[in-house]
Formats: structure tokens, C-alpha cells, sequence
């Protein structure tokens, strides 16, 4: 994809500032976004969560002999009519069998081990009945049965694992059985972030009238690690002009991204968007969707930056549905993992107004007869951080969706593996 300049942007461009559907604002961003291409390279034990920077491919055959997959006895299939096998010896895996096996005999084999000359089947131990050095088999395996071929799961050059791959645990296991140690990938992605507002107190001081402590940076940093990148804490900053400029122009200069959390909506002390007018370019809109209709996306120098809501909960809507995919490209991911919409049955009413899309808290659960079916959660307001704790899903009612009644069949965005 062609990444395109802010400074392009101009009334005229294809959105509405006003209302832009969520849809929209999320292919507006993904089109700007500039990906990492810095690399470093890892010993595989440190690789965990990290995006590959260029193809695994596999350096042999895998397995790279044919092996036995059950614990049996390996023979010719010429021999399927024989009414008894001599047995003449035994092959382990790590251990295979020194000799070739004649018309008439066959070996002990256990699973793994190399299937031996002159064999090509393996019948289960199960299906055998054995007399000192005899076995007669109770029943007969197709010709070919049992046998892992060499190359079967990876052939020599074979790509194993793609570029922009985010390695999970069973990759890293995949790659150390390739005999590969090391790994490149990308540098990890840097992001700043801080909250506004004078209203805003830290942890461990007291509050005064009308003051409150600040979660939207625990809430933000907590988030942020789920995604393995490094984190520059800029602390809270507060409704003065100066101090805002220079937290902003700081927090550009050190990380790819910035994230600021308040003064993104209309208000007399909301000195955000005239610094990023003057610092930036950035655009800034109101999402048709609910919560967390402000938001803003541009970027203050090299830094690409994302003004999202004061809310609590609007903080983490917004970050969940249009930063961390946002994060995720930039940090060279190219299989984004979205979140599938589940469909469920909603058994409470839900009051929407159409033109908009709502992510409502929602909690599902098994019914008695073991159903999952989910509900909301007792209060959406988006000042309720609690509601988010509460909830294990978004219940997603896209713009053109009113009223829902219970008993009708609603899109779910299961929360856990994003959160």
C-alpha cells in the first residue's frame, strides 16, 4: 500500500469531519501510517512477540528421514500374506537399526525411529500378537501405513514462517526444531504518551475539590505492554500552553508515536489542537460512534500521534478499536490478528440511536442449558471505567442499527486477546 502525506489533505478530501463513520476513520489512518524498517537480531529465546523481518525458510527436509509413527513393527508390504514374521531386531529413535530387513522378517520399531532398509509399513503393536522371535499381526495395515516420509511436514527452502509474522511460543518451538538460533526482526516500535488536564492528580498525592486521579495512564501503559513495544511515560501535564508544547515536542522527538489522553473535544481549555495546527499536521474529526466520538490522528515531526478522549472508558474504546492495529502496522505486522465478530443473542433491551456505531460493555455467559449468550453491563456511561472491568466483550451496533430488543442476535468483539 501507498503510503500518503498529511500535507495532502485538504476540505476537500472524501470524509466528513464531522461524522466520520468508523469504517472510514480506520482506512484514513491505515493510509498514512509509515512502517518500521530498522532490524536487529535475536537469540531465539529473547524473540517472543516479535515481528519478523524476513522469511523463515527451512534449511532441510523435515523430518529429514522417514520415521515410524506408532510403536509397532516395520516390514515390507510384500509381506502382508505371510502368516508370521521373524523378528530381527529393534530400532529407537536416535538409534535406528544397523542392517537391512529381508522378505520375511521384520523389526521392533518405536515412534520417531528411522524407518530401516527394506521396510516400508509399520503395523501398530496393538494389532500384533507375538511368540519368541515371531509375530503375527491380528490385523493388516494398508501398505504404506504409519510411516512419516521425509519432507512430510517441511521440504528444504520451504517458507516456514512468513515476514511480518508476530512470533508466538509454538513459533519459536517451530524455528528452534529447524536448528536456527537467531532470528531478525524489527526494532521495536517507541510510543509516548501523556494525559492533560489540571483536573488530573497522580497516584499517592491528596485530592482537592474537584480533582481526580489520573487512571488514563495506567489504563494507556497497560495496554501498550500487552503489545511489546517500548513505553516513554511523559507523566501528566497541565492546561498551560508551554508546558504542553514542550512535553509534545519531547515526546516526538523520542518515539515513533505519540498518544495524549483529553483535550481533543471543544472546550475554552483545550489548547491541543492549536498546538498540533502549529506543531503538526494533523486532521481532527468526531467519530460517528459511541463512546469516544473525539479523536484526533496526524502527525508533530517524524512522530505519528493520536489524541484520544478524556474518558476512561473512552480512552480504551478508541485505543481497542483504531490505535492498537494502527501500533501493529507500524511495527511491521502484517497479519493483523482483528477480532472476528461473533454473533449472539442479546437477552436485555438496548436503547441506540442509528447513525452511529456503539461499542456497549457486554458480559457473555453460558445460560443453563450451557448457551453463551451475552447481556450489557448495568451502566455505559463512558465515565464508568468499572463497566470495562466488568466486561469481557464489546457489543458492536454498527451505524444503521436502532433499538434492540432481547431475544435478538447482536455482533460480539470477544475482549480477551486484545486487552
Amino acid at each position: 500500500m501507498t503510503t500518503k502525506n498529511l500535507s495532502d489533505i485538504s476540505c476537500q478530501d472524501d470524509y466528513d469531519p464531522n461524522s466520520m463513520p468508523v469504517t472510514q476513520a480506520r482506512h484514513f489512518i491505515r493510509d498514512y501510517l509509515t512502517r518500521l524498517t530498522a532490524t536487529e537480531t535475536l537469540p531465539l529465546k529473547q524473540a517472543l512477540g516479535r515481528i519478523l523481518e524476513g522469511d523463515i525458510l527451512s534449511p532441510s527436509n523435515v523430518p529429514n528421514h522417514n520415521n515410524s509413527a506408532m510403536d509397532g513393527y516395520a516390514f515390507h508390504s510384500h509381506d502382508t500374506a505371510a502368516t508370521a514374521l521373524r523378528i530381527v531386531g529393534t530400532a529407537f529413535a536416535g538409534k535406528p537399526f544397523d542392517g537391512v530387513v529381508q522378505a520375511g522378517e521384520c523389526i521392533r520399531i518405536m515412534t520417531g525411529a528411522v524407518i530401516p532398509a527394506g521396510t516400508d509399513t509399520v503395523v501398530m503393536q496393538e494389532h500384533t500378537q507375538t511368540l519368541n522371535d515371531q509375530m503375527v499381526m491380528t490385523e493388516v495395515p494398508k501398505a504404506g501405513a504409519n510411516v512419516r516420509h521425509a519432507g512430510e511436514d517441511l521440504q528444504q527452502g520451504q517458507i516456514v514462517l512468513p515476514q511480518g509474522r508476530s512470533l508466538r511460543p509454538s513459533d519459536i518451538g517451530l524455528i528452534a526444531s529447524l536448528g536456527i538460533g537467531e532470528v531478525t526482526v524489527y526494532r521495536k516500535l517507541r510510543v509516548a504518551f501523556f494525559s492533560t488536564g489540571d483536573e488530573l492528580v497522580s497516584i499517592g498525592q491528596p485530592l482537592e475539590e474537584g480533582e481526580i486521579y489520573d487512571s488514563n495512564r495506567y489504563t494507556l501503559h497497560s495496554m501498550l505492554s500487552r503489545l511489546n513495544i517500548e513505553i516513554l511515560d511523559m507523566g501528566v501535564v497541565a492546561d498551560d500552553p508551554q508546558l504542553l508544547e514542550q512535553t509534545l515536542l519531547d515526546a516526538s522527538q523520542q518515539a515513533d508515536v505519540v498518544i495524549t489522553s483529553g483535550g481533543v473535544s471543544v472546550g475554552e481549555a483545550d489548547f491541543m489542537k492549536l498546538l498540533l495546527e502549529k506543531l503538526g499536521q494533523v486532521v481532527f474529526w468526531k467519530i460517528a460512534m459511541k463512546p469516544g466520538r473525539p479523536l484526533a490522528y496526524g502527525k508533530v515531526g517524524n512522530a505519528h500521534y493520536f489524541g484520544l478522549p478524556g474518558n476512561p472508558v473512552s480512552v480504551m474504546v478508541t485505543f481497542y478499536q483504531f490505535v492498537r492495529d494502527a501500533l501493529l502496522y507500524m511495527m511491521g505486522q502484517t497479519h493483523l490478528q482483528v477480532q472476528p465478530l461473533l454473533q449472539m443473542v442479546c437477552t436485555e433491551d438496548i436503547r441506540k440511536l442509528p447513525g452511529r456505531t456503539e461499542f456497549q460493555r457486554g458480559i457473555l455467559y453460558p445460560d443453563r442449558n450451557g448457551i453463551w449468550r451475552v447481556r450489557p453491563t448495568s451502566n455505559q456511561g463512558s465515565g464508568i471505567l468499572r463497566s470495562m472491568s466488568e466486561a469481557n466483550c464489546f457489543i458492536v451496533l454498527d451505524e444503521a442499527v436502532g433499538n434492540v430488543q432481547a431475544g435478538s442476535t447482536v455482533n460480539v468483539q470477544v475482549l480477551e486477546g486484545i486487552i
